[in-house]
């Protein structure tokens, strides 16, 4: 049985899969910390949802649509912190493609994540890639 910070990320993942706004909308905290690695137009610090929301849009925006949260394949849980091991596709419409994968530690707290850690297995494609 899932634990409770599991079964939220779990729901938020899939929510990301699926683009489901509501559930998105209703698995982080409003003042959530969403720490996103690297060097280019989305690395550093997001303090809010509507942050990291604004983050993501720009991705999506930046793809033409087509990042994608392809593969979960792992969730581990440490108490209310829950290690991810996540895979990502995206292609820019100048033919760059971006394939990586990513661990995300994510903190729940009271139903909601309050925190993510962001870390790439490859910094370099990603700075690459999200280079406006």
């Amino acid at each position: 049985m899932k634990n409770q910070a599991t079964q939220v990320v779990s729901t938020f993942l899939k929510a990301v899969q699926t683009g489901d706004q509501a559930t998105l909308a209703a698995s982080l905290h409003g003042n959530i910390e969403w720490n996103q690695p690297g060097t280019n137009a989305f690395s550093g610090i997001k303090r809010s949802k509507e942050a990291v929301f604004q983050m993501v849009g720009g991705m999506f925006s930046l793809t033409e649509n087509t990042m994608r949260l392809t593969d979960i394949k792992v969730l581990a849980e440490n108490g209310n912190e829950i290690a991810c091991l996540l895979h990502w596709t995206a292609a820019r419409p100048t033919g760059e493609v971006l394939a990586v994968d990513n661990i995300d530690v994510y903190t729940v707290k009271d139903g909601q994540i309050i925190k993510a850690q962001v870390f790439s297995a490859d910094i370099e494609q990603e700075n690459r890639f999200w280079v406006r």
